[in-house]
């Protein structure tokens, strides 16, 4: 079986998700990887890839806003003899087993990390192989990634109706049409069970609002006050205004804080199946764009450190300039301390 770990520095390391759980007998027969000079192996099992904290996500504009997005970045052209090949980071959403509806959409996103020389752009595609299609589009294409950097790959999908344990394989394809190697297979699967109550549909649906957390979970305010102040002060630094504290996206901040201590989550998709829109719009902050970064680990760290480590992230840049944005002018910070465990997070939102 493969797992996947996440490390956080020296921290000790925890279980992001539960993902690509399965004995490789009784998978369909991987594809050999065509986009590579070195001989592909049998497909065994792909060695365990370190898995990372899901990084913020940008939110486009509420229908009628009035902001302009900001047009797709120019890929610089690939150097005739890259390379590609990809390793497998996390189950974003819907880890291996999930219990989904019998009929119900959901989706399903997969972060991998571009191994390769080549930077991956549109030109570039996930695409259905083998096993149960699930309504899924013939292809979906890649986001601008850079190598060394990770890509969130999502595809929209509809549980069977036919209850049960149901798999999906997909694979990325470069510009030729080659199929790239990820880990030491060249497969993406899904595999989830369609059940027969509708429970489970909810629990993916994306359109939740605040979760009520029960567990013993304590709040901290002097945390969420250190976490601002840091904020604050490395803006100054940079010659930034202040963000705004604002009392809606604490609101919604908390809330996504409790549910992570109370369910032992790092991903921005709540167990109610939030989002970072669902979230900031229950908590009646009405926004133009809004994003978040999350961050939890054992030991907890102080506001100024976990601040200092979105400053120093190297695996996602965007921890950093969400902290010294100027698209963003108001913010919100919650903290949540369960199990020896400290889960911060704060929420960047503009009206």
């Amino acid at each position: 079986m493969i797992k996947k770990l996440f490390t956080v520095s020296l921290l000790f390391a925890f279980i992001l998700s539960s993902c690509s759980a399965q004995a490789t007998a009784t998978q369909p027969a991987a594809p050999a990887p065509t986009d590579t000079a070195q001989p592909q192996a049998p497909a065994t099992e792909p060695p365990a890839a370190e898995t990372l904290i899901p990084t913020e996500t940008f939110i486009p504009p509420t229908a009628g806003a009035t902001a302009t997005p900001s047009p797709e970045p120019t890929r610089p052209p690939n150097d005739p003899n890259c390379s590609n090949s990809a390793a497998f980071v996390a189950d974003v959403t819907i880890p291996d087993n999930a219990e989904i509806g019998a009929g119900a959409p959901f989706t399903k996103t997969w972060r991998v990390s571009n191994t390769g020389t080549c930077i991956w752009a549109s030109d570039y595609t996930l695409t259905y192989y083998s096993g149960e299609r699930m309504s899924s589009p013939a292809s979906v294409p890649l986001p601008l990634t850079y190598p060394g950097q990770t890509a969130d790959i999502s595809v929209n999908l509809t549980a069977p109706n036919s209850i049960g344990k149901h798999q999906g394989n997909f694979v990325i394809k470069n510009p030729k049409g080659l199929i790239m190697k990820v880990n030491e297979d060249s497969r993406l699967w899904v595999i989830i069970n369609s059940v027969a109550n509708t429970t489970a549909a909810t629990a993916v649906s994306s359109n939740s609002g605040l979760v009520t957390s029960t567990c013993a979970f304590t709040s901290e305010p002097a945390n969420i006050t250190d976490t601002l102040n840091a904020i604050n002060d490395y803006r100054t630094k940079n010659g930034l205004p202040p963000y705004n504290n604002n009392s809606a996206l604490a609101t919604a901040a908390q809330s996504h804080a409790n549910d992570m201590a109370c369910n032992n989550l790092f991903t921005h998709e709540g167990s109610n199946g939030s989002t970072i829109q669902s979230r900031v719009a229950a908590a009646g902050y009405t926004f133009s764009f809004v994003t978040e970064n999350v961050y939890g680990s054992n030991p907890a760290l102080t506001g100024q450190a976990v601040v200092n480590w979105w400053i120093n992230d190297k695996t996602d840049l965007r921890h950093n300039l969400n902290l010294v944005s100027d698209t963003y002018i108001d913010i919100g910070v919650g903290y949540s301390f369960y199990n020896n465990y400290g889960y911060y997070v704060v929420v960047f939102g503009t009206p």
